[in-house]
């Protein structure tokens, strides 16, 4: 087949590891010419290498800027023209829009925007407006619209932002789906390395781990989950648990200043700052998953938990509701910490947990594994036979 050349658009360079991985090798051997363009960052030089694609720097603020965004989208023409591209993928809200502008002037004929989720979804008045108006027009500049869940695509039906038959959903969700055989399988394991995370986290071996990984901030649900913790510890005194949050705090939604404090000064709060290499020993020191979070596009870190065989407490929004099977994978819980003290303590007073935690990978490993998804990708997204 003639070789394509492809690119993605993201505005900071996390999203590169955690949506993709090796799907840019694996697009490289399906014989794609891969580029990105991403904000600046020390990282993307040395993971462009290891990837196999080409890049450019091109800052995309998260805020808008008319200024500012009219240089990045002027840049990205630039790069368009220069490198001939055939394909261009837009990603997160900023990144997407520029992107489908961009590549509508340049008069790309292929411009697909992956929705990954609303921002809307929480937000109130004119700024909801303005969200609305934004995702609506992104996806007017688009030819193709990729919804990382089916829930995600509903609510993009009947809220109106695109016409029906524009969107697509690649098998039963993502943007990609995760490595469950290399990166996310409890049996790669190294216990002696595991044990020294322990020691370092001060997490004991009987500890109950509750665990959350991804931003906290109010959307994610933060709030609602340290309070149900601060209630198990206060109205179970026998049992001996630790809340372990994989993350970073942040300035855009964040929590109320008492809330921070109250984390920072419980020795029962573990908050480890952001973590990509070995994040999987992190869902190994845990007990049980949780994201009460007020929106998702689909949310990857139940589905990584889940691959570990943890089970999971998640709620029924968009999004998560696609993420486990009630009842055998985990549980729903409501937006409210007495909800999710409910539900914990019925998982905590549970003797075994491993039949939840084994049917949740064997949910992944049909459904969600990378190997089966990144063919579907290729063949309904990008419309090229593989080889």
């Amino acid at each position: 087949m003639d070789k394509k050349s492809i690119l993605h658009v993201v505005n900071v360079y996390f999203v590169l590891p955690y949506f993709f991985g090796d799907q840019f090798l694996y697009l490289e051997k399906q014989g794609f010419d891969v580029h990105v363009i991403c904000s600046p960052s020390e990282n993307l030089k040395q993971y462009a290498k290891d990837k196999k694609f080409r890049y450019a720097e091109i800052n995309i603020l998260r805020s808008f800027s008319i200024v500012e965004d009219l240089k990045s989208l002027y840049n990205i023409c630039l790069y368009i023209k220069k490198n001939d591209i055939d394909i261009v993928v837009g990603h997160t809200p900023k990144g997407a829009l520029l992107a489908m502008v961009a590549s509508l002037i340049m008069r790309v004929r292929k411009r697909v925007y992956f929705r990954h989720g609303l921002l809307y979804e929480t937000s109130k008045g004119f700024k909801r407006s303005v969200l609305i108006l934004a995702e609506r027009f992104t996806s007017m500049c688009s030819t193709k619209i990729v919804c990382v869940s089916p829930s995600l695509l509903k609510k993009s039906i009947v809220d109106k932002l695109n016409k029906p038959e524009k969107q697509i959903v690649i098998g039963k969700g993502t943007c990609g789906g995760i490595d469950s055989l290399n990166k996310f399988n409890p049996e790669k394991i190294d216990t002696i390395f595991l044990d020294s995370l322990r020691a370092k986290l001060n997490i004991n071996q009987h500890d109950f781990v509750i665990g959350f990984c991804g931003r906290i901030v109010k959307d994610k649900g933060i709030v609602e989950l340290v309070e149900a913790f601060n209630q198990i510890k206060s109205l179970n005194a026998d049992i001996k648990c630790k809340l372990l949050l994989v993350g970073d705090f942040e300035e855009r939604d964040p929590l109320t200043l008492e809330v921070i404090n109250q984390i920072n000064n419980d020795d029962d709060i573990i908050v480890s700052g952001f973590i990509y290499e070995n994040i999987e020993y992190y869902y190994s020191l845990m007990n049980v998953y949780v994201l009460p979070s007020y929106r998702e596009g689909f949310g990857m870190s139940v589905l990584e938990a889940s691959s570990m065989c943890k089970p999971v407490l998640t709620t029924k929004v968009t999004g998560c509701v696609d993420s486990i099977i009630e009842g055998q994978t985990g549980f729903f819980v409501e937006n409210d910490s007495k909800s999710i003290y409910q539900k914990l303590i019925s998982l905590i007073e549970l003797d075994d947990l491993s039949h939840l935690g084994q049917k949740g990978r064997e949910f992944v490993l049909k459904n969600f594994d990378n190997k089966v998804l990144w063919p579907m990708i290729v063949n309904e997204v990008y419309s090229i036979k593989l080889s």
